[in-house]
């Protein structure tokens, strides 16, 4: 038998660490952070034990790098969906509606995840962070921005602001109310990108500028 190519040992070990990070999300979405242990991880991804710290440093990066690849298919898919929008302005209404979205439908998830960045380890630099910071820039660029280094990062931070808001323990924000804060900072309408039922709070929105 002759030996792999480099080409087809490098989509295995793809492959791999993909399914890794998908179990990560499915069991700290099913049973949190501390009841996950990295052999549980393993064990869901069908690898090997020792496969986990081979590619991720510790089970916070691991879970770090986990969400930012959900968040980063999450954000191309809306943004790929059929019709795809030509206009600036409806990409980045897309864009905070997937976001805002993924703290509705995985709030333990994204609890965690944001706790963790808030934690000594701080904001974990990986493959999957670069990929969503490339689709969120590009969607700020797209939205006209002629001052893209401050304006990606400001999107960011109040991107999850609104996340932390929504998520918050106790006190809690509504995402309705999040999202018409961002949409009238923005000058979107309310009828772009997802909107929930029920229409804007309080029934009126201000027309886009």
């Amino acid at each position: 038998m002759s030996p792999r190519s480099a080409s087809v040992n490098e989509e295995l070990r793809r492959r791999s660490r993909e399914r890794l990070l998908q179990a990560t999300v499915e069991l700290v979405a099913e049973r949190g952070y501390e009841a996950t242990t990295l052999g549980d991880i393993a064990d869901r991804a069908g690898a090997a034990r020792g496969l986990v710290s081979y590619y991720f440093p510790g089970k916070r990066q691991l879970l770090q790098s986990a969400v930012h690849r959900l968040m980063h298919l999450t954000l191309e898919a809306a943004l790929e969906r059929e019709p795809r929008p030509q206009d600036g302005r409806e990409r980045l209404a897309r864009a905070i509606d997937a976001v805002l979205g993924l703290a509705r439908d995985h709030p333990r998830l994204m609890r965690t995840h944001m706790a963790g960045i808030l934690q000594a380890e701080g904001f974990v630099q990986c493959v999957e962070q670069q990929r969503l910071a490339e689709l969120l820039r590009d969607t700020v660029v797209r939205y006209g921005s002629v001052e893209v280094d401050t304006d990606y990062p400001l999107l960011r931070a109040l991107l999850m602001g609104a996340v932390v808001a929504v998520l918050l323990p106790g006190a809690p924000m509504p995402a309705s109310r999040l999202r018409a804060e961002l949409f009238q900072r923005y000058g979107l309408d309310w009828e772009s990108g997802v909107p929930p039922d029920g229409g804007p709070p309080g029934g009126t929105f201000p027309s886009p500028r």
